[in-house]
């Protein structure tokens, strides 16, 4: 299996499970007449970021994850999103750049040094490889797990089916 191949589907797996888990809070929100901004400010614990800045989160790791193990510049993503409609976008327009990667880019990244800010004032260089599988997809799937969470813990009916999406 070539590195593009063990990166590049597990983004987009998600990314397009993702989608598919706002569109079923959304609908959960007009069934039970629940204001959305609720549901996009829920957290699981207080001190937890919101759906909204979970859904942000994940995007940029899939963004950021394939931008720097390629040595490509890493686009700048500002979190304006307040709706579900702006966040499916946010997933689409990611998808999109995500998908926009050919084979080929990866080829060698493995094995490539990867440096990235770790910090304010901190940065840290791993070999491609580490930077994909102990960093980015880790921190990656953590923010849609965790808005897998937020959702259930509210009341929307997804289970695994959903977190994992279509193959």
């Amino acid at each position: 299996m070539s590195f593009y191949d063990a990166t590049v589907p597990a983004y987009l797996q998600i990314l397009n499970s993702l989608s598919g888990l706002l569109s079923k809070a959304e609908a959960h929100c007009e069934v039970k007449k629940i204001q959305p901004e609720v549901l996009l400010g829920s957290r699981l614990y207080p001190d937890m970021l919101p759906l909204s800045k979970q859904i942000q989160l994940a995007t940029d790791f899939a963004v950021r994850g394939c931008a720097r193990v390629t040595h490509s510049e890493v686009p700048s993503t500002p979190d304006t999103e307040k709706t579900f409609e702006e966040l499916r976008q946010r997933l689409a327009r990611t998808v999109d750049y995500v998908k926009s990667f050919k084979s080929e880019q990866f080829e060698g990244a493995d094995t490539k040094d990867v440096t990235f800010p770790m910090g304010p004032d901190k940065t840290m260089t791993l070999k491609g490889q580490q930077f994909i599988s102990n960093f980015s997809l880790p921190q990656f799937y953590f923010h849609a797990a965790i808005a897998h969470g937020i959702l259930r813990h509210n009341g929307v009916e997804v289970g695994k089916r959903d977190y994992m999406g279509a193959n």
